[in-house]
């Protein structure tokens, strides 16, 4: 949970690399302009098509978690908002570690089961931004790319997949045969790692294992695929809301691709909140789709805040309601 402060300074440096990019030759008076003229009206059922996403998150994660336990998604929603909390307000998505932590404590679910579960979630999403983008091919062969960050997307796009799908196949085969990848695992740790560490590494293999269970039947895994469609929708769903609050108009299928293009781009490191790795590609393709510079500028501002605010301060008010403070021992419990 703990960074280095030369990691903390190299995402800071990426961020004002990336509003740098976005921002020049930005004028200021258009922006402002720009942020005037929006109707603001529009957040609220932005805002309340999010918060139905996030409840399907939290569906999803408690449909992943039913190997192990049973949990209603009404516990698991307050849980995964502190979890988002936790990756807007500290660096390196610390918020996936807190909540497999306050997890453990509410309901006793080890951390290394809950962090697996937690992780698959990732790959789907992964997979979904990737499909968002491969659906949109034929939309952004016909951008002018005149942004500097549209050209190069398609063999982003193919080497993106063949990275996340690799890496959803290892976790389904690890997950049809557990005692296989455990075999495997033990036998690395026994030559990788100090004699001392073996049978607390090997503890926690296992029950990252446990946390895969879900994996096991196709059932499951065409749920938790369809799930993290829909949540992906939804949150286009909220792109498109807020589209409306400012003078211009692309497609919804548009804002499909912005929203793999920047979700992307926000796994490159970055100062906590994804400032500038969310807002330059997102100003890029609205440039290419032909939206003059300080629109989409004020636009993906506005959007940013919607997307980070909302979801910030009821992570926030969860985590005071269950008196839980970011302590030297909850680092303890995540480490």
């Amino acid at each position: 949970m703990q960074m280095k402060k030369w990691q903390f300074w190299l995402g800071v440096l990426i961020s004002i690399l990336f509003l740098w990019l976005a921002l020049r030759g930005l004028k200021l008076g258009d922006f402002w302009g720009a942020m005037q003229k929006a109707n603001y009206v529009w957040l609220v059922p932005a805002i309340l098509v999010y918060f139905v996403g996030v409840w399907v998150r939290a569906w999803r994660w408690h449909y992943l978690l039913g190997p192990i336990k049973k949990i209603p998604t009404s516990t698991m929603f307050p849980i995964t908002t502190i979890g988002y909390m936790g990756n807007n307000i500290y660096p390196a998505r610390a918020g996936e570690v807190l909540r497999a932590v306050i997890l453990k404590r509410k309901e006793g679910v080890p951390v290394s089961a809950s962090l697996a579960t937690i992780i698959v979630e990732r790959i789907f999403d992964g997979v979904v931004m990737l499909a968002f983008v491969f659906v949109n091919l034929s939309e952004l062969a016909k951008l002018t790319g005149a942004s500097g960050f549209v050209g190069n997307i398609q063999q982003v796009a193919v080497i993106g997949t063949g990275v996340f799908l690799g890496a959803l196949f290892v976790f389904l085969l690890a997950a049809m045969f557990p005692q296989a990848t455990a075999r495997i695992g033990a036998w690395m740790i026994e030559r990788l790692t100090p004699k001392r560490l073996h049978e607390k590494i090997n503890g926690i293999m296992n029950k990252f294992l446990e946390g895969l269970a879900s994996l096991r039947s196709p059932f499951n895994v065409l749920m938790v695929f369809f799930t993290s469609v829909i949540i992906w929708l939804l949150e286009t769903a909220k792109y498109w809301l807020v589209m409306h609050a400012f003078d211009f108009t692309v497609s919804f299928f548009a804002l499909m691709l912005m929203n793999g293009i920047v979700n992307l781009a926000t796994t490159i490191p970055s100062a906590p909140g994804y400032i500038g790795t969310f807002d330059a590609p997102g100003i890029a393709v609205l440039t290419a789709y032909g939206v003059d510079q300080a629109t989409a500028a004020g636009y993906t501002l506005v959007l940013h805040v919607a997307l980070w605010v909302p979801i910030t301060l009821l992570g926030a008010y969860y985590l005071t309601r269950e008196g839980i403070k970011w302590s030297d021992s909850l680092r303890a419990e995540a480490e």
